[in-house]
């Protein structure tokens, strides 16, 4: 490989949330932080590069968006996905969760109904509550090893629904939809006059053996279809905070503009503009080796589970660096409930992840692992927990 995904980066004393702030999430430091979705492998060098220019100029002033911004963007999305997207659909965003909640104010508004489906990524339940919006609940199903979207029931809630929030590649199961259940979703979406959101930040993290398909391409662009794009899981650069939103429908794109202007937040800044465009630019090599060490991450843990820790069941990840563990026959060997395994997990194995709870009561028992990190990072972790689900020193 050109780049070494193996290396170790120490983020300790960087204010790194991952690291510094494992005291507050885990009641302690000692934890191998294996939780917040971002990866301890360093940038593309470009991005590297294109911030040190940057910073070189000695003035740091307001920023506006550069027309060669938009067009990195545009010919990435063409090259990777072959999705033609105008200039004008573009609205630039201070990070997808901001969007979530722009987009609730936009195209439901107090007291509408919102559809959200859990196991999922907690602020798409805050987007909705945090806004007036009433949530509606459609649990994904799990058959056999595998997660489906539940059609019968979307489509009952979907008669009394505006809004729903999609997130596409799925965060924290790992499935990638398939163009069958997106067709089906955006027949319901179109008989009851849906807006869906669709949280795409991870398209790009998609596994050889899988393919993303953009619901809005598959929509032929519909009006009814928002899409949230970002270079921040992609490329590693989350703490920069600077997302995309392809809107195609003018009045849409009023809407969601002028629920941001509410919020009087800005994502103009000189160091997250030419990282976001360095990125897509020039990351396209370094991506594609990241998905090769990831791959090859996602089955060694697969592995290790199988044959030194069966009670652990890996929901097999289509996409995203997040494997989603499945822990309740864990539970029951070690007689613990669901809501103490994650404190068998940092305080026994001292292994720091997200708890399943986080992303809808449906994901009690369950376990969600950042896999974006050095191997030998992940095998120690993988290790602690085996030594202390056997009593082992």
């Amino acid at each position: 490989m050109s780049f070494d995904f193996s290396r170790d980066i120490s983020r300790t004393g960087t204010a790194s949330l991952k690291y510094d702030g494992r005291q507050n999430m885990f009641g302690t430091a000692e934890v191998i932080p294996l939780w917040v979705a971002d990866m301890d492998f360093s940038v593309p060098p470009a991005v590297t590069e294109a911030l040190a220019t940057r910073a070189a100029h000695p003035i740091y002033g307001y920023t506006i968006y550069p027309d060669s911004l938009y067009q990195a963007l545009i010919d990435w999305l063409k090259r990777r996905h072959g999705w033609e997207v105008q200039r004008e659909w573009i609205v630039m965003c201070p990070g997808v969760v901001p969007s979530l909640h722009a987009a609730v104010m936009a195209f439901a508004g107090p007291k509408a109904s919102v559809i959200v489906q859990p196991p999922v990524y907690f602020p798409f339940f805050s987007a909705v509550t945090s806004t007036g919006g009433q949530l509606v609940l459609n649990p994904l199903r799990l058959e056999n090893g595998r997660y489906t979207i539940d059609f019968d029931h979307l489509e009952q809630c979907a008669a009394g629904a505006r809004l729903l929030l999609l997130c596409s590649p799925h965060n924290p199961v790992g499935r990638v939809w398939s163009k069958p259940e997106l067709e089906r979703l955006l027949r319901i979406a179109e008989n009851y006059g849906l807006v869906v959101f669709s949280d795409e930040i991870h398209a790009d993290l998609v596994y050889p053996e899988n393919k993303h398909c953009t619901l809005s391409l598959l929509a032929g662009n519909s009006p009814n279809i928002v899409t949230a794009v970002a270079p921040s899981k992609t490329f590693n650069i989350p703490g920069l905070n600077l997302s995309a939103l392809i809107v195609p429908d003018q009045e849409r794109r009023t809407a969601i503009v002028r629920a941001f202007d509410t919020m009087h937040v800005s994502a103009s800044n000189p160091f997250s503009i030419v990282a976001f465009e360095a990125a897509y630019r020039e990351g396209g090599v370094w991506l594609d080796e990241l998905l090769i060490y990831l791959r090859d991450t996602r089955d060694f843990v697969e592995k290790y589970l199988t044959a030194h820790l069966p009670e652990i069941q890996l929901i097999q990840p289509e996409g995203t660096y997040l494997l989603w563990l499945d822990c309740r026959a864990l539970g029951i060997a070690l007689g613990i409930t669901n809501t103490q395994i994650k404190h068998f997990f940092v305080h026994q194995a001292k292994v720091g992840m997200s708890p399943g709870a986080l992303f809808g009561e449906v994901g009690n028992g369950f376990m969600r692992m950042n896999i974006g990190a050095p191997r030998h990072i992940i095998k120690a972790a993988l290790e602690n927990i085996r030594k202390a689900r056997y009593g082992e020193e």
